[in-house]
């Protein structure tokens, strides 16, 4: 599955996508989030407040207790501004 970040997600990972396979008993975004931050002080800074995470599975925007399922691509970004 490809992971996209996006702002400062992105900047605090230090890469702006990448391909993993999903560990079992991941099963729904906030448990991803919760998985990506054991991979690293760098995930860990980028959710460190998991709550503000929005995602997208296959670009449609989605809550943390979505279930992943086959999804091809997850993106995981900051709160938007309107502008």
């Amino acid at each position: 599955m490809k992971l996209i970040y996006f702002a400062w997600v992105r900047e605090r990972i230090g890469k702006a996508d990448e391909e993993i396979d999903l560990p079992e008993g991941v099963v729904t975004i906030s448990d991803l989030i919760e998985h990506l931050k054991t991979r690293g002080e760098e995930y860990e800074a980028a959710f460190a407040f998991p709550e503000v995470i929005r995602a997208a599975i296959d670009h449609e925007h989605v809550e943390h207790s979505e279930k992943i399922g086959s999804a091809k691509e997850v993106a995981l970004f900051p709160p938007m501004t309107g502008g």
